[in-house]
C-alpha cells in the first residue's frame, strides 16, 4: 500500500503503547503494594480529596460507577478504605481513606520517582508533556460533546 502511514507515526498508537509501557513499569511496584493499576487510580483520587462518592470517583477517572464499585470492595477487603452512605442521600455511598490508605500515598512514590527516572526526562519535562496530553484529550473530549 502505498503512502499509508507507519504505525508508529500514528499518535493514537503512540500514546496507547507509551500506556502499555507504563504499566509494564507500574506492575512490579503495584504488585509488592498488593493493588492493581485500576485501583492505585482510585486511591489517587482519593488522595487528591478523601470523602468522595463512588459517583465522583467514576467522574474523576472517566469510568462507569459500576467499574468503580468492585474496585471499592476489594480496596475495604484490604483494609485501604471504608464505604459509608452519605448522610445527605441514601443512595450515594461515600468512600474514605483509612489511616493505611492514607500511608499507601507515601509507599506508593515509589511509581512517579521509576517513572521520572527511567524515562531520562527531567520533571518539568514530564509536566509539560502530560499538560499537552491532558489538552489533547479536553478537545477531542469537546469535540465528543459539541
Amino acid at each position: 500500500m502505498a503512502g499509508s502511514v507507519p504505525l508508529d507515526m500514528h499518535l493514537c498508537y503512540s500514546l496507547y503503547s507509551t500506556s502499555i509501557a507504563i504499566n509494564r513499569l507500574y506492575k512490579p511496584m503495584l504488585d509488592e503494594l498488593e493493588i492493581t493499576y485500576p485501583q492505585y487510580l482510585v486511591l489517587c483520587t482519593l488522595w487528591e480529596g478523601d470523602g468522595r462518592t463512588i459517583s465522583a470517583i467514576a467522574d474523576r477517572l472517566a469510568l462507569e460507577p459500576s467499574t468503580i464499585t468492585p474496585l471499592v470492595k476489594r480496596l475495604e477487603h484490604t483494609e485501604l478504605v471504608t464505604r459509608k452512605r452519605s448522610s445527605q442521600d441514601e443512595r450515594q455511598v461515600e468512600v474514605f481513606l483509612t489511616a493505611k490508605g492514607r500511608e499507601m500515598e507515601t509507599r506508593a512514590s515509589c511509581l512517579t520517582e521509576t517513572l521520572v527516572r527511567r524515562s531520562h526526562l527531567s520533571v518539568d519535562e514530564i509536566l509539560s508533556l502530560n499538560e499537552r496530553i491532558q489538552s489533547l484529550r479536553a478537545a477531542l473530549t469537546d469535540l465528543e460533546r459539541g
